[in-house]
Protein backbone atom coordinates (compact mmCIF):
# COMPACT_ATOMS: atom_id res chain seq x y z
CA UNK A 1 0.00 0.00 0.00
CA UNK A 2 1.37 3.48 -0.71
CA UNK A 3 2.37 5.40 1.95
CA UNK A 4 -0.70 8.37 2.45
CA UNK A 5 0.26 11.85 3.05
CA UNK A 6 -1.54 15.54 3.24
CA UNK A 7 -0.20 18.32 1.18
CA UNK A 8 -1.17 21.59 1.13
CA UNK A 9 -2.34 22.83 -2.55
CA UNK A 10 -3.98 26.09 -2.38
CA UNK A 11 -4.26 28.81 0.30
CA UNK A 12 -6.48 32.17 -0.07
CA UNK A 13 -6.09 34.96 1.92
CA UNK A 14 -8.50 37.54 3.74
CA UNK A 15 -7.88 41.35 5.04
CA UNK A 16 -9.47 43.29 6.49
CA UNK A 17 -8.72 46.97 6.26
CA UNK A 18 -9.97 49.77 8.67
CA UNK A 19 -10.43 52.89 6.92
CA UNK A 20 -11.35 56.72 8.08
CA UNK A 21 -15.04 56.86 9.52
CA UNK A 22 -17.13 58.44 6.59
CA UNK A 23 -20.61 60.12 7.92
CA UNK A 24 -23.70 60.30 5.96
CA UNK A 25 -24.05 63.52 4.07
CA UNK A 26 -20.35 64.03 3.52
CA UNK A 27 -20.37 63.09 0.07
CA UNK A 28 -16.85 61.95 -1.01
CA UNK A 29 -17.67 59.98 -3.81
CA UNK A 30 -16.31 56.95 -4.98
CA UNK A 31 -12.89 58.32 -5.73
CA UNK A 32 -12.09 58.55 -1.92
CA UNK A 33 -12.17 55.18 -1.54
CA UNK A 34 -9.88 54.96 -4.54
CA UNK A 35 -7.36 56.99 -3.38
CA UNK A 36 -7.27 55.09 0.06
CA UNK A 37 -7.24 51.88 -1.42
CA UNK A 38 -4.30 52.70 -3.72
CA UNK A 39 -2.47 54.03 -0.99
CA UNK A 40 -2.26 50.00 0.24
CA UNK A 41 -0.52 47.24 -1.33
CA UNK A 42 -2.51 45.59 -3.89
CA UNK A 43 -1.35 43.02 -6.03
CA UNK A 44 -2.23 41.40 -9.32
CA UNK A 45 -5.36 39.20 -9.02
CA UNK A 46 -6.84 41.26 -5.77
CA UNK A 47 -10.40 41.16 -5.46
CA UNK A 48 -11.14 43.88 -3.66
CA UNK A 49 -14.70 43.72 -1.33
CA UNK A 50 -16.60 46.56 0.49
CA UNK A 51 -19.35 46.50 2.23
CA UNK A 52 -22.67 48.50 0.19
CA UNK A 53 -23.46 50.93 3.17
CA UNK A 54 -19.37 52.30 2.54
CA UNK A 55 -20.82 52.88 -1.09
CA UNK A 56 -24.15 54.15 -0.43
CA UNK A 57 -22.72 57.02 2.09
CA UNK A 58 -19.86 57.64 -0.65
CA UNK A 59 -22.41 58.48 -3.05
CA UNK A 60 -24.46 60.47 -0.73
CA UNK A 61 -27.10 57.49 -0.96
CA UNK A 62 -28.90 58.57 2.59
CA UNK A 63 -32.26 59.64 3.29
CA UNK A 64 -32.94 61.94 6.30
CA UNK A 65 -35.85 60.92 8.01
CA UNK A 66 -37.57 64.14 8.06
CA UNK A 67 -37.69 64.40 4.13
CA UNK A 68 -39.49 61.27 4.08
CA UNK A 69 -42.72 62.01 2.36
CA UNK A 70 -44.99 59.44 4.28
CA UNK A 71 -47.97 57.57 2.68
CA UNK A 72 -51.02 55.81 4.27
CA UNK A 73 -49.78 52.62 3.34
CA UNK A 74 -46.25 53.60 5.35
CA UNK A 75 -48.19 54.39 8.52
CA UNK A 76 -50.76 50.76 8.06
CA UNK A 77 -47.41 49.02 7.69
CA UNK A 78 -45.46 50.83 10.35
CA UNK A 79 -47.52 48.99 13.44
CA UNK A 80 -47.56 45.70 12.04
CA UNK A 81 -43.85 45.46 11.10
CA UNK A 82 -43.04 47.57 14.52
CA UNK A 83 -40.64 50.36 12.42
CA UNK A 84 -40.53 53.77 11.75
CA UNK A 85 -43.06 55.03 9.54
CA UNK A 86 -40.35 56.68 7.64
CA UNK A 87 -38.62 53.44 7.37
CA UNK A 88 -40.84 51.48 5.81
CA UNK A 89 -41.95 54.40 3.98
CA UNK A 90 -38.32 54.37 2.05
CA UNK A 91 -38.96 50.26 1.65
CA UNK A 92 -41.91 51.34 -0.28
CA UNK A 93 -40.30 53.59 -2.30
CA UNK A 94 -37.24 51.34 -2.74
CA UNK A 95 -39.32 47.94 -4.60
CA UNK A 96 -40.12 46.75 -7.31
CA UNK A 97 -42.75 44.74 -5.85
CA UNK A 98 -44.43 43.39 -2.44
CA UNK A 99 -43.51 39.90 -2.14
CA UNK A 100 -44.49 38.75 0.98
CA UNK A 101 -45.85 40.78 4.47
CA UNK A 102 -45.81 38.66 7.42
CA UNK A 103 -45.53 39.38 10.91
CA UNK A 104 -42.56 42.13 11.79
CA UNK A 105 -41.26 41.56 8.32
CA UNK A 106 -42.12 42.29 4.62
CA UNK A 107 -39.77 40.83 1.56
CA UNK A 108 -39.52 42.64 -1.48
CA UNK A 109 -38.15 42.83 -5.06
CA UNK A 110 -35.89 46.24 -5.18
CA UNK A 111 -35.51 47.86 -8.22
CA UNK A 112 -32.88 46.29 -9.01
CA UNK A 113 -33.89 42.77 -8.97
CA UNK A 114 -32.93 41.48 -5.49
CA UNK A 115 -35.59 39.86 -3.60
CA UNK A 116 -34.66 40.41 -0.20
CA UNK A 117 -35.73 41.76 3.18
CA UNK A 118 -37.03 45.38 3.39
CA UNK A 119 -35.85 46.45 0.04
CA UNK A 120 -32.09 46.65 2.01
CA UNK A 121 -33.29 49.23 3.79
CA UNK A 122 -31.52 49.63 7.74
CA UNK A 123 -30.56 52.20 9.98
CA UNK A 124 -27.18 50.35 10.95
CA UNK A 125 -23.94 52.04 11.23
CA UNK A 126 -25.67 55.10 10.07
CA UNK A 127 -25.67 58.08 12.75
CA UNK A 128 -28.96 60.02 11.61
CA UNK A 129 -30.73 58.46 8.54
CA UNK A 130 -31.55 55.63 6.81
CA UNK A 131 -29.55 54.12 4.32
CA UNK A 132 -31.03 52.15 0.72
CA UNK A 133 -29.03 50.01 -1.39
CA UNK A 134 -26.94 51.85 -3.50
CA UNK A 135 -28.72 53.17 -6.62
CA UNK A 136 -26.60 51.14 -9.25
CA UNK A 137 -23.96 48.63 -7.64
CA UNK A 138 -22.99 46.88 -10.76
CA UNK A 139 -21.91 50.75 -12.05
CA UNK A 140 -20.15 51.78 -8.94
CA UNK A 141 -18.37 48.07 -8.27
CA UNK A 142 -17.26 49.45 -12.18
CA UNK A 143 -16.07 53.15 -11.23
CA UNK A 144 -14.47 51.70 -8.36
CA UNK A 145 -12.37 49.02 -9.75
CA UNK A 146 -11.19 51.40 -12.89
CA UNK A 147 -10.16 53.96 -10.37
CA UNK A 148 -7.95 52.03 -8.73
CA UNK A 149 -6.52 50.35 -11.94
CA UNK A 150 -5.64 53.65 -13.14
CA UNK A 151 -3.90 54.92 -9.79
CA UNK A 152 -2.31 51.55 -9.02
CA UNK A 153 -1.43 49.62 -13.02
CA UNK A 154 -2.57 46.31 -10.84
CA UNK A 155 -5.40 44.23 -12.19
CA UNK A 156 -8.02 44.07 -9.62
CA UNK A 157 -11.87 42.60 -9.20
CA UNK A 158 -14.67 44.38 -6.84
CA UNK A 159 -17.13 42.98 -5.24
CA UNK A 160 -20.13 45.29 -3.20
CA UNK A 161 -21.50 43.28 -0.68
CA UNK A 162 -24.81 42.79 1.67
CA UNK A 163 -25.73 40.66 4.22
CA UNK A 164 -29.20 39.11 3.74
CA UNK A 165 -31.53 36.07 4.97
CA UNK A 166 -31.85 33.39 2.48
CA UNK A 167 -35.11 30.90 2.05
CA UNK A 168 -34.74 28.01 4.25
CA UNK A 169 -31.75 29.21 6.02
CA UNK A 170 -31.40 30.83 9.31
CA UNK A 171 -29.08 33.56 9.66
CA UNK A 172 -28.19 36.34 7.30
CA UNK A 173 -24.64 35.37 4.49
CA UNK A 174 -22.89 37.88 2.57
CA UNK A 175 -23.71 38.00 -0.94
CA UNK A 176 -22.59 40.01 -4.04
CA UNK A 177 -24.65 42.79 -5.02
CA UNK A 178 -22.32 44.57 -7.52
CA UNK A 179 -19.56 43.01 -9.44
CA UNK A 180 -16.18 44.09 -11.69
CA UNK A 181 -13.36 42.34 -13.45
CA UNK A 182 -14.49 39.01 -12.28
CA UNK A 183 -16.71 36.37 -13.01
CA UNK A 184 -20.01 36.90 -10.54
CA UNK A 185 -21.47 33.59 -11.81
CA UNK A 186 -18.67 30.75 -13.04
CA UNK A 187 -19.88 28.70 -15.49
CA UNK A 188 -18.15 25.27 -15.00
CA UNK A 189 -20.21 22.83 -17.52
CA UNK A 190 -18.06 20.66 -19.84
CA UNK A 191 -15.37 20.52 -16.89
CA UNK A 192 -14.43 17.21 -15.66
CA UNK A 193 -14.65 16.35 -12.42
CA UNK A 194 -12.03 13.82 -10.37
CA UNK A 195 -13.11 10.62 -12.48
CA UNK A 196 -13.43 12.53 -15.72
CA UNK A 197 -16.91 12.86 -15.89
CA UNK A 198 -18.04 16.18 -17.04
CA UNK A 199 -20.00 18.47 -15.55
CA UNK A 200 -23.72 18.76 -16.48
CA UNK A 201 -25.25 21.59 -14.69
CA UNK A 202 -22.11 23.02 -12.32
CA UNK A 203 -22.40 27.17 -12.02
CA UNK A 204 -20.72 28.37 -9.00
CA UNK A 205 -21.87 31.60 -7.52
CA UNK A 206 -18.81 32.76 -6.86
CA UNK A 207 -19.47 36.41 -6.07
CA UNK A 208 -21.42 35.34 -3.04
CA UNK A 209 -18.76 32.94 -2.07
CA UNK A 210 -15.87 35.50 -1.85
CA UNK A 211 -18.84 38.20 0.10
CA UNK A 212 -19.72 35.68 2.04
CA UNK A 213 -15.50 34.73 3.11
CA UNK A 214 -15.27 38.32 3.67
CA UNK A 215 -18.48 38.77 5.63
CA UNK A 216 -16.79 36.96 8.32
CA UNK A 217 -14.50 39.67 8.65
CA UNK A 218 -16.62 42.74 8.06
CA UNK A 219 -18.87 41.48 11.02
CA UNK A 220 -22.23 42.47 11.75
CA UNK A 221 -21.84 44.85 14.41
CA UNK A 222 -19.30 47.39 15.33
CA UNK A 223 -16.39 45.52 13.73
CA UNK A 224 -15.92 48.60 11.70
CA UNK A 225 -14.05 46.50 8.51
CA UNK A 226 -15.78 47.81 5.54
CA UNK A 227 -13.20 46.49 2.91
CA UNK A 228 -11.97 43.16 2.72
CA UNK A 229 -9.32 42.34 0.42
CA UNK A 230 -9.17 39.12 -0.92
CA UNK A 231 -5.94 37.61 -2.38
CA UNK A 232 -4.78 34.53 -4.19
CA UNK A 233 -8.86 33.32 -4.90
CA UNK A 234 -8.90 30.77 -7.69
CA UNK A 235 -11.34 32.99 -9.61
CA UNK A 236 -11.61 33.59 -13.13
CA UNK A 237 -11.60 37.05 -14.37
CA UNK A 238 -13.86 38.74 -16.66
CA UNK A 239 -17.04 40.84 -17.42
CA UNK A 240 -19.34 39.59 -14.43
CA UNK A 241 -21.78 41.83 -13.20
CA UNK A 242 -23.82 41.36 -9.99
CA UNK A 243 -27.03 41.00 -11.89
CA UNK A 244 -25.94 37.77 -13.64
CA UNK A 245 -26.61 36.60 -9.82
CA UNK A 246 -30.03 37.26 -9.89
CA UNK A 247 -32.63 34.35 -11.11
CA UNK A 248 -35.49 35.41 -13.30
CA UNK A 249 -39.05 35.85 -12.61
CA UNK A 250 -39.69 32.98 -15.01
CA UNK A 251 -38.19 31.02 -13.26
CA UNK A 252 -38.68 31.40 -9.22
CA UNK A 253 -40.48 28.50 -8.40
CA UNK A 254 -41.33 29.35 -5.23
CA UNK A 255 -43.43 32.49 -5.07
CA UNK A 256 -46.76 32.26 -4.69
CA UNK A 257 -48.18 32.97 -8.30
CA UNK A 258 -46.13 30.92 -10.36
Amino acid sequence: MSEKYIREKRRMELIGLEIPVISEGDNLGIEYLADLLSSYSLRDGDIVVVAETLISKLEGNTVKKEDVKLTPLAYELAEKLNKPPEVVQVILDEAKEIVKIGDGFIITETKHGFVCANSGVDESNIKDGIKPLPEDPDRSASILREMIERKTGKRIGVIISDSIGRPFRRGACGVAIGVSGISALWDRRGERDLFNRPLKSTEVAIGDELASAASILMGESNEGIPVVIVRNAPVPFGDGKGKDLIRSKEEDVFREDR
